[in-house]
């Protein structure tokens, strides 16, 4: 089982934000289970990729995590 990484993105605000984070993560790592509170502003990644790698996915996508 891989760790949970929780990432706050203030950049985050409906849902056309939450699918372009959910896809970002998806190409970083396909097997990748995905959590999203939108009101939040969290998402929560069950992933075996480098936090690093996905926060940096992340901001390349425009939302850095805070």
């Amino acid at each position: 089982m891989f760790p949970v990484i929780e990432f706050k993105l203030p950049d985050m605000t409906c849902g056309h934000c939450a699918g372009v984070v959910s896809q970002t993560l998806k190409l970083a790592d396909p097997s990748c289970k995905i959590d999203i509170d939108i009101a939040a502003r969290t998402v929560k990644v069950q992933s075996a990729e480098d936090p690093k790698d996905l926060a940096e996915a992340l901001s390349d996508a425009g939302y850095p995590p805070a």
